[in-house]
């Protein structure tokens, strides 16, 4: 689906450089078609994303539906604009979240 292509696209761009500047693990609560847990690790060496839960904690946890994260990272949408009141919750330290706009 397309949670799992947008995953897929995430993985082939995680850069040792990314990790190296992020030091961020991001965890997303996906509701809708293709939901569940999945996660980016930009922290640990190598870095990676895909489904499940991160292989250490996550400093910050989102919670949106699958169709406005895959939006969000097809740039159809702002990293913000998913987070405005009722859409989304963002948990943890916001300024990594700023981060994760750059790559996308």
């Amino acid at each position: 689906g397309p949670v799992a292509k947008t995953f897929r696209v995430i993985q082939g761009a995680v850069t040792e450089e990314y990790v190296r500047s992020t030091q961020g693990v991001f965890q997303f609560e996906l509701s809708g078609d293709g939901g569940g847990t999945w996660y980016i690790d930009l922290k640990t060496k190598g870095g990676s994303a895909g489904f499940g839960k991160p292989p250490v904690t996550a400093d910050v946890v989102m919670s949106m539906s699958s169709a406005d994260f895959v939006k969000m990272f097809t740039d159809k949408l702002k990293l913000f604009m998913a987070f405005m009141p009722g859409n989304s919750t963002i948990k943890g330290d916001i300024m990594l979240t700023l981060s994760l706009e750059k790559m996308l």
